[in-house]
């Protein structure tokens, strides 16, 4: 029993070699040998000592960890190295199945075949099947009368074919003779084609990017072409021909010197030979007969350099106001657009469209210490709603040091800080420098847990020294110093109620009052220059009240967890400055009483949630603004978004969001954005999602403000989708 055990270490080794692993790289060579116990059921086992050959015969099962070997017999000669498997052979590692009717390998080659073969691939649900599939070395594999599909069942809902295929693990794949067929129909011949089979970075042409714009850019192609340069180094040439402007060409770098030193660089160009006349009453109007140079680089980099300290540049420009416009359906900055952070080639944090007013390009160097902060920033900001940036003000640079609020020298009196020095630059208008520092020493004092008072004081000095570019204007200089005292209070009442129900079974409901009066007088700024904010004097109570309520929940296995529930805040300031003021005639009010500010959020179900913040103007009873926002889905996915947008004598606007599960194999949607101040839609969308196991399309109907599209795409899952825009946009995008 001893030997056999052995004996079938080496059948587990074919198994780890000749299995595909859980990675999709079918078969690879360099597969760790799994550990723990190995168990072996089979009807008999022999020994032929002559030949070397061991046998298990009748309703063999080979079982790890991770995987088996199913078979009616296995062989193993020790001397080649051969290993046969036969009638019906299913070989199981980490999710992956590899089935076929005989297979045979040499454990030592690390070759063999599979004939009448199946390979399921489960991390991208793919199925590979041939009449014989050969392993040539550690990485390649050729297939004769072969199919690919990620549907299930015998008859797949679509499938590729081929009568040879031939895949290098970490390369390329190419299908000869094959066709792409429907429920096993023929469908579409393929003579020739070439996909990539890459599981780690390898030099070759990306999948392409087509497109069709009838009013922008015609026809619309880019060819990528990945260069892995080095470990640490590599580039992205984006080559995109638009058939209404030209040939754009497109470089992008992306270096790892470290761990703590990485950056993108992006740069393009394009001779755009598209005629451009719009109306004077345009916001930007522009007349343009062709060949102008638009062009937009990019450059990210960040390099630690030590504990809490790092530098970083966001260089970020483009040839002119309209870039963001004309290319608002794709463009380097849309396509890496990245909120998260996590990745760090992907830094572009705005969205790139035609909404774009302007652009920051910035360089930083940042210093944190437990309580202190110290940032030197450098910032240069494009402004698109203007034909000219010269009165644009630039900082070059603006140092900060700021301190958060902390004990002074380990005493009961607490310290903050606020200190800034700038120098601001513009070629038209006011220039130069300014520096402002703002201690702030407060005392915070608690009276058990029924009142906390926070009294504090502050001082503030400002300089500035500044020169106007205009001939005969003066520059401006000076510096103010003022103060300010203020006194914080609050407390909170509260009460838990025991509810014991099935899933609530306590409720905590707060109320906090707050308090807070602030003292600045009155300081002569009239000689201030443009750059340097003005403070006003100030004399003033603010108060609010704030409402919670905070359930602790049990679910179906027993677990406790919190949720907020509701909190409702009211706030209003009352301007003390404004209640002495004098009445300069009759008729004239005071009106010391500022609009009251309210906040509110409700999360009562696991499927519902509403928020919203309003502004209220008592003395003219009008609402000021109104932002309401409710989400209501179920266990299933089907949701209703309600959003309203109200600014009085700005905005008032209304965006629905239906999406619904009409079954479980059809989606419904629709969208709608209306501009209630001029009664008019903003955008009508509907649209239907058909979808099955391994393919899906949809349908979509889209009327906006200055166009109308009809969207029709099909998916492959897996593979990729292909989908059509009339009158708008076509494009085919992978999705691999």
């Amino acid at each position: 029993m001893v030997k056999l055990r052995v004996i079938f270490v080496y059948v587990l080794i074919f198994c780890v070699l000749g299995a595909p692993p859980a990675s999709g790289a079918s078969f690879v060579a360099d597969r760790k040998k799994p550990q723990g116990p190995v168990r072996i059921e089979a009807d008999s086992l022999s020994y032929d000592s002559e030949r070397d050959v061991y046998r298990a015969d009748g309703s063999v099962i080979i079982t790890y960890v991770g995987g088996a070997l199913k078979a009616e017999a296995v062989t193993l000669n020790r001397t080649t190295g051969e290993v046969r498997a036969s009638g019906d052979v299913v070989i199981e590692s980490d999710g992956d199945v590899l089935r076929g009717e005989c297979a045979e390998f040499n454990v030592e080659t690390k070759t063999g075949r599979v004939r009448d073969g199946t390979i399921f691939f489960a991390a991208h649900h793919l199925y590979l099947s041939g009449r014989q599939i050969e392993k040539k070395g550690d990485a390649t594999y050729s297939l004769q009368d072969a199919t690919a599909t990620t549907c299930d069942g015998d008859t797949p809902a679509w499938r590729f074919t081929g009568k040879a295929v031939d895949v290098t693990i970490d390369g390329y794949g190419t299908l000869r003779h094959g066709s792409f067929q429907i429920k096993n129909l023929p469908f579409l011949y393929l003579p020739y084609l070439i996909f990539p089979a890459k599981t780690t970075r390898q030099t070759g042409f990306l999948l392409p990017r087509l497109g069709y714009s009838t009013d922008k850019h015609g026809v619309d192609v880019m060819v990528p072409f990945y260069w892995a340069i080095s470990e640490n180094v590599d580039a992205t040439f984006y080559q995109r021909y638009l058939d209404k402007r030209g040939f754009q060409e497109g470089v992008e770098f992306r270096y790892n010197l470290s761990q703590d030193s990485y950056g993108t660089l992006y740069g393009d160009y394009l001779n755009d030979q598209k005629e451009v006349s719009t109306a004077e009453e345009d916001e930007l109007p522009r007349t343009w007969a062709g060949s102008q140079a638009r062009w937009a680089y990019y450059w990210n980099h960040e390099t630690a350099l030590g504990d809490s300290c790092y530098v970083r540049t966001d260089l970020r420009k483009v040839s002119d106001n309209w870039y963001f416009r004309d290319f608002d359906s794709y463009n380097y900055f849309l396509e890496h657009y990245e909120t998260s952070g996590e990745n760090r080639f992907r830094k572009i944090s705005f969205l790139g469209d035609k909404s774009l007013a302007s652009l920051d390009s910035t360089a930083r160097f940042v210093k944190d210490w437990k309580v202190y902060n110290f940032t030197a920033l450098g910032r240069y900001t494009d402004d698109y709603q203007n034909y000219s940036n010269d009165a644009t003000l630039q900082k070059y640079p603006e140092v900060t040091l700021t301190g958060v609020t902390h004990p002074l020298f380990k005493t009961p009196i607490n310290f903050e800080l606020d200190s800034l020095y700038g120098y601001y630059y513009r070629t038209e208008g006011f220039r130069g420098h300014q520096l402002d520092v703002h201690p702030v020493f407060s005392y915070p004092v608690s009276f058990g847990d029924y009142l906390q008072l926070t009294p504090q004081a502050g001082v503030r000095e400002t300089t500035w020294d500044s020169k106007n570019t205009m001939d005969g204007v003066p520059g401006k200089r000076g510096s103010r110093e003022l103060y300010d005292v203020g006194l914080d209070a609050s407390t909170e009442l509260q009460r838990i109620f025991n509810i014991d129900g099935e899933t609530v079974e306590k409720v905590k409901h707060a109320i906090t009052p707050e308090f807070t009066y602030t003292y600045i007088p009155y300081v002569y700024q009239d000689d201030l220059a443009d750059f340097v904010p003005s403070v006003s004097d100030t004399n003033a109570v603010t108060y609010a009240l704030t409402n919670t309520l905070i359930a602790r929940l049990r679910n179906e296995a027993g677990t406790r967890f919190y949720r907020e529930v509701l909190r409702l805040k009211v706030s209003q300031t009352y301007d003390i400055q404004e209640a002495r003021r004098n009445l300069d005639g009759p008729g004239e009010t005071r009106r010391p009483f500022s609009a009251v500010d309210m906040e509110f959020n409700a999360t009562p179900f696991q499927y519902f949630s509403c928020d919203a913040d309003a502004r209220f103007d008592v003395n003219s009873g009008e609402w000021k603004q109104i932002n309401t926002n409710v989400d209501v889905r179920d266990a299933r996915g089907d949701s209703v978004d309600v959003e309203y947008r109200y600014t009085q004598n700005s905005i008032e606007e209304v965006n629905l969001s239906l999406f619904a599960k009409v079954s479980a194999s059809l989606d419904a949607k629709y969208v709608l954005r209306r501009n209630e101040r001029e009664k008019r839609d903003i955008e009508s969308t509907y649209g239907l999602t058909y979808h099955q196991q391994c393919w899906s399309v949809e349908v979509a109907y889209s009327d906006i403000t200055d166009d109308r599209t009809y969207m029709v795409i099909f998916s492959l899952y897996g593979l990729g989708k292909v989908g059509r825009v009339s009158g708008g946009t076509e494009s085919v995008t992978n999705n691999f």
